[in-house]
Order: structure tokens, then sequence, then C-alpha cells
């Protein structure tokens, strides 16, 4: 909008330059123009005077006067007698037949002649005055001053340049006003645009600063404040619910199971498989229950969207690949940790939620075990790429397609539901890479499998020191 109201000034701006300098500029030509022809008239009608009553008499004309113009100015001067030839000619020989000239015509009858014709001699146009040489109403010959009009039309020249210099310097004057002005009337809405894109990312914290401008845009700035707290508030109220309902729920739901428990241990010998299996299925129930609380209290955590810290991507994922390969071993999977590609440096150090970096590792590694059969290979790649860093898990299970992909970050949603899981692992983690600045996407691997892949923003501020880095080890 800035560069609109920028253009728009310069436009109307130009439009009356052009209107004030063109009529300006010409009124300037034609002015000179006619004050050159009046001053060349009258200098013409003087040296006439000089010549009147030799021509009169018949007489040897004295060519200095306009010898001394010619001088003086650079005008070609020619006297002539009544049959129009040459009696002075200060640039040519005299005694030539100047009488077929039309001007020379015009005077000889008594009338003055003036005007402009090019010459392809010069190269230039040139200013020519006739007049007659009379003396008591008789015309006795002619008198034509040329001039070359060059240096009128370097000043007229000179003038309009000085019109184009003084139009650039209002224009660049303009530019400068009309940016200043400009963005002191879209600053408000700068600022609304601001505070809406945080609204959008889920920041919805107000700025003191109050919205400046028209009392329209003052008005919205308070009604998105308004929205924005009404807003915070509600999703407070609500995670703070969840984060309530899961850890109030985990109290009685660990008393149940551990009375079911109880329950089984009591059974008597005689009591039935039925009622064995009937109690199992309830511990089993409970225990899917529990994991859904405390992963529903992760999930409302997440959206907090606590403060970050500065933590080592690597050291992280080498830490819970040395932790879940035991898991690994026992389902017969393979778990690998690539190099880190791209690398310069020993740490690769990122901003993240406190915890997210093992959250996230444990849902994606959880997920690529349940899915990979025995003999499979899941791989844990981390990579820098420019300032972004890069944790991808790999696996050769079945994927999925790409609705699939778009929905599994959707909270609660299962692609197999004949395996065990609450459909909020994926959804956690989109939330803390979020959280965290960074982003989660889902891709086809190129071993047949699904690829999870994390991009958090690199820091180059060093963490505290959490031991050797080992990334680059390989486990098996």
């Amino acid at each position: 909008m800035t560069k609109r109201l920028i253009l728009s000034y310069l436009t109307i701006t130009l439009i009356v330059l052009l209107m004030l300098e063109i009529p300006l500029g010409l009124f300037y030509g034609q002015r000179e123009r006619e004050r050159l022809i009046a001053d060349v008239e009258h200098d013409a009608n003087v040296i006439a005077t000089l010549y009147e009553d030799d021509v009169e008499r018949a007489l040897p004309l004295d060519p200095r006067p306009a010898a001394t113009y010619q001088d003086r100015t650079g005008a070609r001067v020619v006297v002539l007698d009544g049959d129009g030839i040459s009696l002075v000619d200060t640039d040519q020989p005299v005694s030539r037949d100047f009488s077929t000239r039309p001007e020379i015509v015009v005077a000889l009858e008594g009338t003055r002649a003036s005007g402009t014709r090019s010459s392809e001699t010069l190269g230039t146009d040139l200013l020519y005055v006739a007049v007659p040489v009379a003396s008591g109403g008789t015309v006795h010959g002619a008198l034509r001053i040329t001039l070359d009009t060059s240096q009128v039309n370097t000043r007229i020249r000179q003038f309009w340049l000085g019109l184009v210099a003084v139009a650039a310097v209002v224009l660049l004057a303009v530019a400068a006003i009309g940016w200043g002005i400009a963005r002191s009337v879209t600053r408000p809405l700068r600022q609304l645009n601001a505070s809406a894109s945080r609204f959008a990312r889920g920041d919805l914290a107000i700025t003191a600063e109050p919205v400046e401008g028209a009392p329209e845009l003052r008005s919205l700035g308070e009604t998105m404040n308004t929205m924005a707290i009404r807003l915070s508030g509600l999703l407070t109220t609500q995670r703070a619910f969840v984060a309530d309902a899961s850890h109030q729920l985990r109290t009685p739901l660990t008393a149940l199971r551990l009375r079911l428990e109880n329950l089984q241990n009591q059974l008597t010998v005689s009591s039935t498989e039925e009622s064995s299996l009937e109690i199992d299925a309830a511990i089993e129930e409970t225990n899917r229950l529990a994991e859904l609380v405390s992963t529903l209290l992760q999930l409302a955590r997440a959206d907090e969207r606590p403060e970050t810290e500065v933590v080592d991507l690597g050291v992280l994922t080498v830490d819970r690949i040395d932790t879940w390969t035991a898991v690994a071993e026992v389902g017969g999977v393979e778990l690998r940790c690539a190099p880190v590609a791209n690398s310069t440096t020993q740490g690769l150090l990122v901003d993240a939620v406190p915890g997210a970096i093992e959250q996230i590792l444990d849902n994606l590694l959880d997920n690529a075990l349940a899915v990979s059969e025995r003999g499979a290979v899941v791989r844990a790649d981390v990579s820098l790429e420019g300032d972004t860093c890069r944790l991808t898990i790999s696996d050769q299970g079945p994927g999925l397609s790409d609705d699939e992909k778009r929905n599994a970050t959707r909270r609660f949603w299962r692609g197999d539901t004949t395996n065990p899981g609450t459909g909020l692992g994926l959804a956690i983690v989109d939330a803390l890479a979020t959280a965290s600045g960074g982003s989660f996407s889902l891709a086809d691997s190129p071993s047949g499998g699904l690829s999870a892949t994390v991009s958090l923003v690199r820091v180059s501020e060093r963490a505290p020191d959490r031991g050797p880095d080992v990334v680059g080890q390989q486990n098996a």
C-alpha cells in the first residue's frame, strides 16, 4: 500500500508539472523568437536609415556600418537597390541579383518581411528580416538581415532543461515527503497485520503499543485485542481443563488397575478361565485408558507453547536411539543412527521446548517399530541444510497414502485400527515441532516405508554440556 500511495502522489505531481511547465516552456520559446525578430527588425530599420540617402542618390555605399553590425551580432547584412541588385553584402561579393527572393520582393513593394528557413549549406535555421529602404513614401531599395538562430535555440533548450531539473527536484521531494506520509498512514495497518499474523500463529499476547491512525483503525485494533484476550482466555480454560482432567483421571485409573490386579491375584484355582480373561481384558483396557490420559496431558502441555531452550539435537538423538535399541532387538528390528550429513561443526544446536526432542523421538520411534516386521531396518538421520536441522525417522513398513499423510496429524486419527494406539502420537510430534518454531512433515521413504521429518531452526548459542558428541555412531 505504501508503494501505491507514493505512486499516486508522484502521478498527481507529474500531471500538475506537465500542465504548468509545458505551456510555460512553449510560451518562453515563442517569446524569445518574437523578441529576436523585433530586435532584428529594429536594427534593420536603423541600418536602412543610414543607407537611405546614398541609395536614393545612387552613390557608392560605405560597407562599414553593415560590417560593424556583423562583427557585433554575427548577422549577414545585404543592401539592395530598387532592382534587387546587391550594393553591400557582408558575406558575398556585390552586384548579385536577389530580385527573385520572396522576402526581397515583399520589401521592394514597401512591406516588411520576416521569418525563418532552413539552410542546407550552413546546416542550421536562419532568421531573416527584410525592410524597404525608402524616403517620402518612395522605395529606393531594400535591406535584408539574416541571423543564425542557434543562440536563441540554445537559450530555449536550456530553459527546457531547467524545467526538467525543477520537475525532477519536485518529484524527488514529493517522493520523500510522500514516503513519510505513506508510512505514517500505513503504520496502523502494518500493526494490525502483524497482530493478525501473530494471532494466526497462535500467539494471542497483545502488545502494549496502541494502534495509531484513524478512529476506525484504532477501533479495529481495540476489537482485535479484545478478541485475542477472549480467545486466549477460552484456550487457557480449555487447556487447563484437559490438563486437570487428565491429571485427575490418572489417580482413579491407577487405583482401578491396582484393584483389578489384586482381584486377579485373589482368584482361586476354581475360578473359571472366562473370568480370568475378563479381568485380563479389563486390566488391558485400563492400561490403554491410562496411556490415553497421559498422552492427552502431553498434548495439552505442548499447546501451551512454553519457553524454548537450546539443546543439542545430535546428542539427544543418539541418547534416545540407545534407549530404544533394546526394544528394537526384542522385535527383531535393526535400529540405525546415520552420520550427520552436511555438518561442519560438532554440535547441532536448536531451539526447542524442554523435553520436546525426547518426546518427538519416542513417538516417532514407537510408531516406526510398531509397523516394522522382523528383519526390517529403522533409520534415524540428522542432517544440516543451511540454518535448518532436520531429524528424519524412516521405516520399512506399509507406509501411508497421500490422504492418510494429510490426516495423520489429526488428533485421534488412526490409520490401522488393528494395532494398539491412541491416535495422538503424530499430533503430539506436530504440536511440539510447531511450539519449538519448526515444522513436521511426512513423505514416502526411499526404502519403501514412511519418512517422518522434523525441521528445526539451528542456533549458534552453545547449550550446557550434556556429554560427548557421538552422532555418527551406528547402533545395531
